[in-house]
């Protein structure tokens, strides 16, 4: 078990004490971050990326890591998010297991690894560590906040805890809490990782770890990650070439899109810790902005002081549904803030801002170009 950090990636320590919305404290931790772009003279072209779930700090090549980012089709010079004009700051998610600290890291006080020893971990605490970054970066004020689906909620949180932390804002695929459906499917991903045995309530390690609990896991999030449209429309009922099967094990993966979740599910087994995992599915499922906030659901997105934002969501996204965008614009629009609420023809489903940059990436340049 360890950390998985990107080469490039550079760190900011949170304040000692650092104080968890449920209860608890961590001493020494950081939180991990790339930037892109330049700076400019007054300092307010700055904007933040909040990101999902299993997403790094490294959101697109630059001259420290040419290797590509999560979002490579969307930032960099002359791109959707134009680094030419923008300071881009992406930062990894507190909790997670890749350099920010989180179950994975070790505990300074014991020097042991946190696992399940770690406080439980809100989207509120993960909101209140990007703030604390901020303000240790030295930024006020920022031009705007971008969250994608978990860091969608994230940016959610941040805006209402930290009122005038940005002027903008860009909420894509995101929500103002979890839906049934998609914490029953969250719900049987940790059940996978707890029931393999190999996970030994959170002691693994290289040798002993949760594979199985992993793959299912893994393969559970791709279903809901694409639409059942993409599914049809890819794969069909085609099946693999008897030749190309490697067991013959009963009832084996026949169908193609068996073996692409196969091949997905392994390239990510080892390079995201299973601890980070629960706890970073758990806070999705917990987060409800109306309750964090003390109010509604609407008054909450109502008191958000921002100039203007764009809500994006995705027709066929199963996991975060199009209505659940639609009232965070409403939210937003009643309290005026000047909103433009975009749904997105795509068959990719919830994935789609990352796999389909064609639709995303001319409505996000726009709404940054103007004003």
């Amino acid at each position: 078990m360890r950390e998985f950090v990107p080469p490039s990636t550079r760190f900011v320590d949170l304040p000692d004490g650092f104080a968890m919305h449920r209860g608890g404290t961590l001493h020494g931790a950081r939180i991990a971050y790339e930037t892109l772009g330049r700076l400019n003279a007054a300092r307010d072209n700055v904007i933040l990326i909040l990101t999902g779930l299993s997403a790094d700090a490294h959101s697109a090549s630059h001259a420290d890591d040419p290797s590509p980012g999560w979002w490579e089709a969307m930032l960099g010079p002359g791109k959707p998010i134009d680094t030419n004009s923008w300071y881009v700051v992406c930062i990894n998610s507190l909790g997670s297991c890749k350099g920010s600290t989180g179950p994975a890291s070790v505990n300074p006080r014991t020097g042991e690894r946190y696992r399940l020893d770690f406080p439980s971990l809100c989207i509120e605490d993960i909101a209140d560590a990007a703030a604390s970054t901020v303000h240790a970066l030295g930024f006020e004020r920022l031009a705007c906040v971008i969250g994608t689906s978990m860091g969608g909620m994230s940016a959610l949180s941040l805006l209402a805890r930290h009122p005038g932390i940005a002027r903008t804002h860009i909420n894509v695929s995101g929500a103002v809490h979890a839906l049934p459906f998609s914490i029953a499917f969250r719900s049987l991903q940790r059940e996978a990782i707890r029931r393999d045995p190999h996970w030994n309530r959170g002691h693994y390690d290289a040798e002993s770890y949760p594979r199985h609990g992993m793959l299912t896991a893994r393969k559970l999030g791709m279903i809901t990650y694409r639409s059942p449209r993409e599914w049809e429309d890819r794969f069909g009922r085609a099946r693999t070439e008897r030749g190309l099967r490697t067991t013959d094990e009963p009832f084996a993966p026949d169908f193609e899109v068996e073996s692409f979740l196969e091949s997905h599910a392994h390239r990510f087994l080892r390079g995201f810790d299973p601890n980070s995992y629960l706890y970073l599915s758990y806070c999705m499922d917990q987060f409800d902005l109306g309750e964090s906030c003390g109010s509604t659901t609407g008054e909450a997105l109502s008191r958000m002081d921002l100039e203007k934002a764009l809500v994006i969501g995705v027709e066929t996204d199963i996991l975060f549904p199009l209505r659940q965008q639609h009232d965070i614009a409403a939210g937003l629009s009643s309290g005026g803030t000047d909103v433009q609420f975009l749904p997105v023809d795509s068959p990719q489903g919830h994935d789609a801002f990352l796999s389909d940059p064609d639709r995303f990436g001319p409505p996000i340049s726009k709404f940054l170009s103007v004003g």
